[in-house]
This record gives structure tokens, sequence and C-alpha cells, in this order.
């Protein structure tokens, strides 16, 4: 009898600490990162221009058989971000050189020198996930790349490339002023 008590009570004490564990459960996410190689190399950029762009991604992946979609597979995610693009020049491939009252300055093309995410700036509109397919790592992170190369597709589709070049030459005008009375010589760019 006294041994049927002893185990009616932990039983007891078994379901209530159970209960307990289970209702007062927390989703818990633990992070943790550590550098494993770090490397430093001297730069001559010369960034000229800026863009700033806002890109927002569809995510969306489904089951599928013979073509068509099997219901209540699909997980979608429709997010956006924020992205710096810098276009400029490396320093160490621009040219110069004084002939007479001329100073001839060889340009080569501007370029792409950073493409950034702005991270504070991401927003979700949509997160709908199906637990018979859920979107990977992999596919999260080819479509943030893909988002990275539009938003990069659209600064210079829109003059980023061409702006970068008026404000190095403007940029440069200043340089040589500074040395060089533009009273009496004339800045000539050419391309490279």
């Amino acid at each position: 009898m006294k041994k049927v008590k002893v185990v009616m009570i932990v039983l007891a004490a078994a379901v209530v600490i159970g209960c307990g564990g289970f209702f007062g459960m927390k989703a818990l996410l633990s992070s943790e990162s550590k550098t494993t190689k770090i490397g430093f190399e001297n730069i001559g950029e010369l960034a000229t221009q800026s863009a700033y762009c806002t890109q927002v991604n569809v995510t969306d992946a489904s089951r599928e058989f013979n073509g068509v979609t099997i219901p209540f597979t699909q997980s979608k995610y429709v997010y956006s971000y924020d992205f710096v693009i810098k276009a400029g020049f490396d320093f160490g491939e621009i040219e110069w050189e004084k002939k007479g009252n001329t100073i001839e300055v060889r340009l080569p093309e501007a370029k792409i020198l950073s493409n950034e995410i702005d991270l504070d700036s991401f927003q979700v509109y949509v997160e709908d996930e199906s637990i018979f397919r859920q979107i990977t790592l992999e596919e999260n992170n080819e479509a943030l790349e893909t988002l990275k190369q539009d938003a990069q597709d659209n600064a210079v589709a829109n003059g980023l490339l061409d702006n970068a070049r008026e404000n190095a030459q403007t940029i440069l005008r200043g340089f040589f002023a500074s040395a060089y009375d533009p009273e009496d010589y004339d800045i000539v760019f050419l391309d490279k």
C-alpha cells in the first residue's frame, strides 16, 4: 500500500512537471558564429557614385506531381531589402600626363566597387511555410544572390556607371586645380 502511494505521488509529480514544462515551453533559438579566416589587403579605390535600391523578392516553393502542384505543399516568402551599390575606379588604373598647357587624364571604365545589403532594412510581407515543403537555406541564399544582382543591374541600367564617371571627372578637376592653375591648363579626359 505504501509502495502504491509512493508510485502514485511520483506519477502525479511527473504529470504536473510534464504539463508545466509543455505549457510553459517557449521556442528557443540559438545562434553561434566564429571567425575562421581573416585577411587584409591594401586598396586604392575611388568611389564616385552610389545608388540606393529597395528590392522585393518572392520565394515560392511547392511539391509537384506530373506537373501539377500538390495542394497544401506551397511555401512562400515575400520580403524586401535595401541595397547600397557603389561605383568608381581603381585609383592605380587612372593615368595622367601633362602636355604643354593640357593635362590628359585617361580613365578606365567605371566599375562596381561594392554591393551591400542593409540588413536593418529587412521587411517581411508574407511568410507562409508548409510542413510538407520548407524553403531550404540554400534556396534562400540563391534567392538573396539573385536579389542582389537584380539591384546591381537596376542601378547600372539607371545610369550608375555614367554618373560615376561624371563625378570622377569633377573630383579629378578639383584635384588637379589644387596643383595647376585652371586658368592656365585645360584638363581633357580620355578613355583608357
